[in-house]
């Protein structure tokens, strides 16, 4: 069999996903095609995988390489050292598991002296076999004293003679198989405050005397649990019963013979001193990970969320980024974000200055004919929209309140001081404010991911898996909504499939040196830009303005000439076609249908001709808080509340509902049902409606319920 045919087979069996779909998206991956370019235009091939499906996919066979890999380099060291026969090679292929060649290859790795070598050294392997066969090792001993080598009595020889079976104990597959699902299944995860660190492990009060079963435990707590840990305020352990880890590897030894009492001082030392360790920290490594995933798939789904929030669009916008001494810094965007003016008023400073900042923001609402005002829900951002709120303007002026999290990390970054290299940080921060309102997802794609605020846990994790999967959602949403190519910064663009910071950078001088693309393949002039990455990025970008109309659609540029035909057969220009549902609803898709184009294809080719340029996120909603609610102090049980939803985690949701502190809504409280994971009740950035349940100022805490 193939390696490719291999690993598509394994990798199917994994996902349980059909093997020709597997088999499919391998090839593309290996051709060099992209998760999203595979799920929006070769879904004939995959089975109309989409691209969670086929991330995992890629996944799968990366972690089958890895395994090959790693096959090879074991075999190399034994091949090194002359230790390679036919049983040891026929195990290593046959290992379907990194943890299981591990244990294979654990006897024959080089490391560091042990106890065991220097027993090795000192001749007492033969007292080891005599050991583990179960012969009378007490009465063999005497002939193994070395006084010139350290073993002068029989107790240091039998001493050492354990040494080494507690060694090849610890090292026997089957012990490692049996314990490994001991621990699996049985350990208990107790943690202990540390005496010393009891004031300030203040936070962690709820793991100071901590036992649950491993099977039972969340993520969310074994993240908390492990940062107490190396935060040195807990100690934490992860261990089965020792009677049952010691009767598992009892069931294996010792029933060899009468020699039983060295035999049983090896066993329990090898599993004190070798096994549980091992084990324990392996156990930890794979809860770790366990836990890590939990986190990151919680903080990508959140993130899908926000990036996908509903765009005001292309309105003129007053941005404010508000302040008490500083006062609020304001900005003017054109329709597509530029920068037009900037000032600063000073709202919360006494009547004069709040008259003078009323008169400014009147008069630029009119200068520059303002759809749309955002104030930053920071510091004063509540009193600030209440202010704008509160002028006699046009009563169709759009007044709300935008996330700022991560807005100061922007205007502090390289891309932020590229585009305003004359402004300093309060004005790049308000533009982004102002940004964030017009297009979520191309302001947000500028900041770290992390920066945003919408996970738990993010410095806990692995970072590199997080970077990775967070990477992944913003081109996923990218992706998803398509990218206007003559006015996308380099930022988004790096995110269209095929591209990445090079190509974009070149795309964005091109546009600088020759003005706007006329058409896509204009692309194709744009330097190192080739066929495989236009092929790859082509779909995922708009032109407005083309003179070819399908450039403003998902329909991919190899099948316009399929558009054509169909325009044709019915008589009219492809213009027409977009334009009219009957002429659509005309057309016999059989009859288009051949080796490459399936009816998954046709089928998203009409669905593009019906909504060319059409952004698929949601239709902007007007959102305010309750004009009562400012502090804790306004906050009464039973109150119900407007509220946004601001993160979602295993346990609950928190919401926004208009001062500092969010509110939790923990999961007994999302329905009139059970609830197995809070996001199939709500997502972020919905909008939803909460009872006030309960209030602690002292801990500054709010409990919430959907159930009103």
């Amino acid at each position: 069999m193939l390696p490719t045919e291999s690993a598509g087979r394994k990798v199917a069996a994994e996902l349980s996903l059909p093997p020709s779909a597997v088999a499919n998206t391998i090839t593309l991956l290996e051709e060099g095609a992209t998760v999203p370019f595979i799920a929006r235009y070769r879904k004939e091939k995959t089975g109309s995988l989409d691209e969670v499906q086929i991330a995992a996919v890629r996944d799968g066979l990366q972690r089958f390489n890895d395994l090959q890999k790693r096959k090879e380099a074991i075999r190399s060291s034994l091949r090194e050292r002359q230790l390679l026969d036919d049983g040891l090679d026929a195990a290593i292929e046959a290992a379907e598991s990194l943890t299981i060649l591990e244990d294979i290859y654990l006897p024959h790795r080089p490391k560091k002296k042990t106890r065991a070598m220097s027993a090795r050294e000192k001749g007492l392997a033969p007292l080891a076999e005599y050991i583990l066969a179960g012969k009378a090792a007490q009465d063999r001993a005497a002939s193994f004293l070395k006084p010139d080598q350290g073993i002068a009595t029989i107790d240091e020889a039998l001493a050492g003679a354990r040494d080494i079976v507690a060694e090849s104990i610890s090292e026997n597959r089957e012990v490692r198989r049996r314990l490994r699902r001991l621990f699996a299944e049985e350990a208990i995860i107790s943690s202990k405050v540390v005496p010393k660190m009891k004031e300030e492990a203040a936070t962690f009060r709820d793991y100071f005397d901590w036992q649950e079963s491993v099977t039972r435990a969340a993520g969310h707590r074994l993240l908390a649990l492990f940062r107490g840990e190396t935060l040195k305020y807990l100690t934490v352990s992860l261990r089965p019963p020792p009677e049952k880890a010691l009767a598992a590897v009892r069931s294996i030894y010792m029933d060899k013979g009468s020699s039983r009492r060295q035999l049983a001082l090896a066993l329990e030392d090898s599993y004190g001193r070798l096994l549980a360790p091992s084990l324990e920290n392996e156990l930890r490594r794979n809860l770790k990970k366990r836990a890590d995933a939990e986190a990151i798939e919680v903080f990508a789904n959140n993130l899908e969320g926000l990036l996908l929030s509903s765009p005001l669009g292309q309105k003129r916008v007053l941005a404010l980024d508000p302040g008490y001494r500083t006062g609020a810094k304001l900005v003017c965007l054109d329709g597509q974000g530029s920068l037009l003016h900037t000032t600063t008023i000073y709202p919360t400073q006494g009547e004069k200055q709040r008259q003078k900042a009323a008169e400014t923001l009147k008069m630029l609402v009119q200068q520059y004919a303002v759809e749309a005002v955002a104030v930053g829900d920071g510091t004063a951002g509540r009193e600030t929209e209440a202010f704008v709120g509160s002028l006699d303007v046009d009563n169709s002026l759009v007044v709300t309140l935008v996330n700022e999290d991560g807005a100061s990390i922007y205007s502090a970054s390289e891309a932020a001081r590229r585009e305003f290299p004359r402004e300093d940080i309060t004005v790049r921060g308000a533009v982004s404010i102002g940004r964030r309102l017009q297009d979520p997802l191309a302001e947000l794609v500028k900041i770290d991911p992390k920066s945003i605020g919408v996970g738990q846990y993010q410095h806990d994790v692995d970072q590199a898996e997080l970077k990775k999967a967070l990477g992944e959602v913003v081109e996923r949403c990218v992706n998803r909504v398509g990218v206007e190519v003559n006015s996308a910064s380099v930022e988004l663009l790096s995110y269209v499939a095929g591209l990445g910071p090079a190509l974009a950078a070149n795309i964005v001088a091109y546009r600088q040196e020759h003005g706007p693309f006329a058409r896509r393949r204009d692309l194709l002039k744009v330097k190192r830009l080739g066929a495989k990455a236009f092929e790859q990025c082509a779909g995922f970008l708009r032109i407005r303005n083309s003179t070819e109309p399908l450039d403003n659609s998902g329909v991919h540029p190899e099948r316009y000439a399929l558009v054509q035909s169909m325009a044709a057969e019915l008589g009219v220009d492809i213009e027409t076609l977009q334009g009219s549902e009957q002429l659509r609803r005309r057309l016999d898709l059989d009859r288009y249908l051949s080796e490459d184009v399936g009816m998954e294809t046709l089928v998203d080719i009409i669905g593009e001709l019906a909504r060319p340029g059409r952004d698929p996120r949601k239709k902007f909603s007007h959102f305010r808080f309750d004009d009562t609610v400012h502090s804790l102090d306004d906050l009464r049980e039973g109150m119900v509340l407007p509220a946004i939803i601001t993160n979602v985690t295993t346990f609950g949701a928190f919401a926004d509902i208009g001062i500092k502190q969010d509110g939790l809504i923990h999961i007994s409280q999302m329905a009139n049902r059970f609830v197995k994971d809070p996001a199939e009740v709500v997502h972020v950035r919905q909008q939803v409606r909460v009872r006030v349940i309960g209030v602690d100022p002292k801990r500054k805490r709010i409990a919430l319920s959907l159930i009103l």
